[in-house]
C-alpha cells in the first residue's frame, strides 16, 4: 500500500504531503521527534528538518573529550551524525549554522526560513516547547519557527513571489524536563512501528550517548500512558502539545 502511494507521488498523480521539523540542535530531532519523522516518512510524507546549529558548543560533550578536538572538527562530526540520522529516519536536512549557546540568527536566516515554508507548504510543523529555563536555544528556535510561519503568509513579504501556502498546525515536542518547562502534552503518538529506526538513530549520536537510555525510558513511559488512555496496546510513544486548537465537526 505504502509502496504504491510513493510511486504515485513520484509520478505526480497525487500531491506529496510534507512535514517540517525546526530544531535547535542535531540531537533534538532524534530524541524528541524521531518517531514522528520516521512514521510520516513511511506514510509517504516528504519530511524536512531545519537544524539551526550543529550543537558544537553545548550539545557535544563526548566530542569535546576527544584528543585534539577543535570547533571545526566537532562541527564536522555533528553534521555527519545529523545527516546520517536524518537519512535513516527518511528525512532531508538543511543546516543554518547559527552557532549554539546561543543561537545567532540573521535576516538571511529569517528570509530562508520563510522561503522554506512557502516552498514546502507543510501539513504540520514540529518544534520545541515555548519555555525551557535550562536551554534558551530551544524556546528561541520555537519562536523563530512560529514567527516565520506567520510572516510566510504575508503578501507584503517579498511581494510578487508566487507561492501556495497556508500556515500549518504546530506541535511542540517534549522538552528534557517537561515539568520545569510548563509543558502539558495533549497528544501521544504511537511509534511502535518505527521504534527500531528511532533507536538506531540514537546510536548514530555518539557525541550524546549519555542520553540513549534516558530517551528510551521516556518513550516507554509515554507508551504506557498511551495504552492507559486508549486501551490500545502500545509500547513506545512520543508526546506533543498542540500550539493552536484543532477544528472538528464532532467530538467522538
Amino acid at each position: 500500500m505504502i509502496d504504491t502511494l510513493l510511486i504515485n507521488q513520484r509520478e505526480g498523480s497525487i500531491p506529496v504531503k510534507t512535514g517540517l521539523v525546526v530544531t535547535a540542535h542535531p540531537g533534538d530531532f532524534v530524541w524528541r521527534a524521531g518517531g514522528a519523522i520516521a512514521l510520516h516518512a513511511k506514510k509517504g510524507y516528504r519530511m524536512k528538518i531545519v537544524c539551526m546549529s550543529f550543537g558544537e558548543r553545548g550539545e557535544s560533550q563526548f566530542a569535546w573529550k576527544e584528543k585534539g578536538a577543535t570547533l571545526e572538527s566537532v562541527k564536522a562530526g555533528r553534521k555527519d551524525e545529523a545527516e546520517r540520522a536524518a537519512k535513516l529516519l527518511g528525512a532531508e536536512i538543511e543546516f543554518f549554522d547559527c552557532g549554539d549557546y546561543p543561537l545567532k540568527l540573521t535576516e538571511a536566516h529569517f528570509d530562508r526560513m520563510v522561503d522554506i515554508y512557502r516552498e514546502l507548504n507543510p501539513s504540520f510543523v514540529l518544534t520545541h516547547a515555548l519555555e525551557d529555563p535550562y536551554n534558551f536555544d530551544h524556546p528561541n528556535a520555537a519562536h523563530f519557527a512560529q514567527e516565520t510561519r506567520v510572516v510566510a503568509q504575508a503578501m507584503g513579504h517579498k511581494p510578487g513571489a508566487q507561492y501556495k501556502y497556508s500556515a500549518p498546525p504546530v506541535f511542540l515536542f517534549e522538552p528534557h524536563q517537561p515539568e520545569q518547562c510548563n509543558y502539558k502534552p495533549d497528544l501521544l503518538l504511537k511509534i511502535d512501528e518505527v521504534w527500531k529506526e528511532k533507536y538506531e538513530a540514537f546510536q548514530i549520536l555518539a557525541a550524546q550517548k549519555h542520553l540513549w537510555g534516558y530517551y528510551e525510558r521516556v518513550a516507554l513511559n509515554r507508551g504506557i500512558q498511551g495504552s492507559r488512555n486508549t486501551g490500545v496496546p502500545m509500547t513506545y510513544g512520543e508526546a506533543y502539545q498542540r500550539l493552536f486548537p484543532t477544528v472538528a465537526e464532532e467530538l467522538a
